[in-house]
């Protein structure tokens, strides 16, 4: 009979609101305590699952982020092509739809030679000649292959040469390795040519294998030597060469061209010794 006049009190009348709150306040600190375990445990799976997330999200932004930088390099040479050369800018900026990130393993540390293992072969397509660039500037191109590497000589190699053009003017010229990392010499530049320090040099795609526009390395120094009959001029490469970790394999050919190459390096019939 009390406790239904209290249920009755309380339900009618609220007579009892202030004794609930009073027991509330006194059994928060033990309901707490008995709930801490379970929510440390909560916490702790969350904040693994988030930071495996992230993980995972900060890897596929920064490849995202790595393919999009090598399609916006040419934005600067087309904008100087449009202006001076409207009429045939289709043909002269043939970017290539596929591209393939890889890593770098090893970095050969001999003296004047500038070359790099990565971690793509023949089993992912790769081919000798391929372009290579990291997210600024054209790094390299594959001399070597194997299954699941390949040895990239980079632009700075005593014994690399690439066609580059002044962007700023088309000017051309050959920019030549010299065995250090921050350093290209151009070739042949005439006493009275029109280049000058930070101009920027893009390939030209004279060679035809790096497709033209590409960034490649912005002037330095120029010198006048009265005893050399051309300018001498220095050049730093854009490309990070000595921090990249992951860099771009560029396929830049064509199917046809790519099979008529394949072709031409398969073993003739008459070149297979008698059995």
């Amino acid at each position: 009979m009390l406790a239904l006049g209290l249920i009755v009190a309380d339900h009618r009348q609220h007579q009892l609101e202030l004794v609930r709150t009073a027991l509330a306040l006194v059994v928060y600190p033990l309901q707490h305590m008995a709930n801490q375990p379970a929510t440390l445990v909560r916490e702790t799976q969350e904040r693994l699952a988030s930071k495996d997330a992230l993980r995972n999200a900060n890897g596929m932004l920064h490849r995202e982020n790595l393919l999009l930088k090598a399609r916006l390099q040419q934005f600067h040479s087309l904008e100087a092509e449009n202006i001076r050369l409207r009429d045939l800018l289709g043909s002269s900026l043939d970017l290539g739809e596929r591209v393939l990130i890889a890593e770098i393993m090893a970095v050969d540390l001999a003296p004047y030679r500038q070359q790099v293992m990565v971690n793509k072969g023949t089993q992912s397509g790769v081919f000798i000649g391929q372009p290579v660039l990291d997210a600024n500037a054209v790094m390299g191109q594959v001399i070597r292959t194997s299954r699941f590497s390949s040895i990239v000589l980079l632009i700075t190699d005593a014994d690399h040469a690439l066609p580059v053009e002044v962007n700023r003017n088309g000017l051309r010229t050959i920019a030549a390795g010299t065995g250090l990392s921050e350093e290209l010499e151009l070739l042949y530049i005439a006493k009275n040519a029109d280049i000058k320090a930070d101009d920027l040099l893009v390939t030209s795609g004279m060679d035809g294998r790096f497709p033209a526009g590409y960034p490649v390395a912005r002037v330095k120094t120029v010198r006048q030597d009265p005893d050399n009959p051309f300018t001498t001029v220095i050049a730093e490469p854009t490309a990070r060469l000595d921090r990249s970790r992951e860099v771009l394999l560029v396929w830049n050919l064509s199917e046809t061209s790519r099979q008529q190459a394949l072709a031409a390096d398969a073993p003739k019939p008459w070149d297979d010794p008698e059995p």
